[in-house]
């Protein structure tokens, strides 16, 4: 096992790489903790959550809403979890950031840590302390920033992680490597999808590479003021078809960076658009989509990161390197049209 701590603003999170599940006792009891997962997860690992109080809700990001929030402080009451009771996710995305939305408004705010499942969740969701919920069409409208006690990481449980689901993750790795990791962009580019999957070792390297890059950019500019900016690389426009059409978050982030890739030509004079939409296609994901252009503008105009009569939009100087730009409304829409 391998164990890094990160300091925040507002606590020290301990990440703990090539874990295994049975570990989390050693870290928090069975007395005083309360796993949530999903339905999917509580099934395939079945056995782990043996004498560990659960609560498990549907799977999927429909459910990321206030009424699954409310349900799930239902049955912490029913339990008799109080302020020093410790919420554990052990999912996905949603699950992450469910479960750091409860803990944050339950009694004003208890302890968690999370157990990520997926690739997605490995590398993005889990780290950072984003957490939040969905309210209609708009992504992440309602929400918190709170930091996990923990990461726990168990490669092991990714053995039944869904062919899908490995695509899924793997545009946030592609996105990292786009915004920040030139190197690590030409190793995607040299190997498949099964060449991951196949080794381990590898995996874990490259989930790791990912999860510390992410968190030196959330440890420098943990509110979003800066350099946390280029995390939403994709995410734009990648919201806004995401709900529209009911598609996986990781095929909705692709089609955004296919775009910003695009805009990215227009503005910075980005040359390398081919690039990436072959790594994309490579990693089995779609680069654009013939979206409702006008109903998809509609729903970035109500966008969380929007600023006054536009949104800082992140677009790429070249891989490795991206750019936050401000961009007026009225320029998204007419650089939509064009796509």
């Amino acid at each position: 096992m391998i164990k890094k701590s990160f300091s925040f603003s507002s606590a020290t999170v301990n990440y703990l790489f090539n874990a295994d599940f049975s570990y989390l006792e050693t870290l928090v009891s069975k007395d005083s903790a309360v796993i949530v997962t999903d339905e999917n997860v509580f099934r395939k690992h079945q056995k782990k959550f043996k004498g560990w109080k659960t609560i498990s809700i549907p799977s999927g990001e429909q459910y990321k809403v206030q009424s699954t929030v409310d349900t799930i402080i239902q049955q912490l009451i029913d339990l008799g979890a109080d302020r020093k009771t410790t919420l554990i996710g052990v999912g996905g995305g949603v699950i992450t950031d469910i479960t750091g939305y409860v803990a944050g408004v339950f009694m004003r705010g208890i302890k968690c840590g999370f157990v990520p499942t997926s690739i997605l969740a490995m590398v993005d969701a889990a780290i950072g302390g984003k957490n939040g919920i969905d309210v209609g069409l708009y992504k992440n409208m309602v929400g918190l920033i709170r930091q996990p006690e923990f990461l726990l990481y168990d490669f092991s449980l990714l053995k039944s992680l869904p062919k899908e689901e490995w695509v899924n993750g793997f545009a946030e790795v592609i996105k990292h490597a786009c915004i920040k990791d030139a190197p690590m962009f030409k190793l995607l580019e040299e190997n498949k999808l099964s060449y991951f999957q196949k080794d381990f070792t590898v995996l874990a390297k490259l989930i790791q590479r990912n999860a510390l890059l992410k968190t030196k950019v959330v440890v420098e500019d943990e509110f979003e003021n800066a350099d946390r900016k280029l995390l939403n690389f994709g995410h734009t426009i990648g919201h806004a078809v995401e709900n529209l059409y009911t598609i996986p978050h990781g095929h909705a982030v692709s089609i955004g960076m296919g775009a910003a890739c695009k805009f990215s030509e227009q503005i910075t004079g980005f040359k390398e658009s081919a690039r990436v939409i072959n790594v994309l296609k490579q990693y089995g994901l779609p680069p654009q989509l013939d979206f409702d252009k006008d109903e998809t503008f509609r729903i970035l105009k109500s966008d969380k990161k929007k600023s006054n009569q536009g949104i800082n939009y992140v677009l790429l100087n070249k891989v490795g390197k991206a750019t936050v730009v401000p961009l007026p409304f009225e320029q998204i829409q007419s650089l939509i049209n064009k796509l």
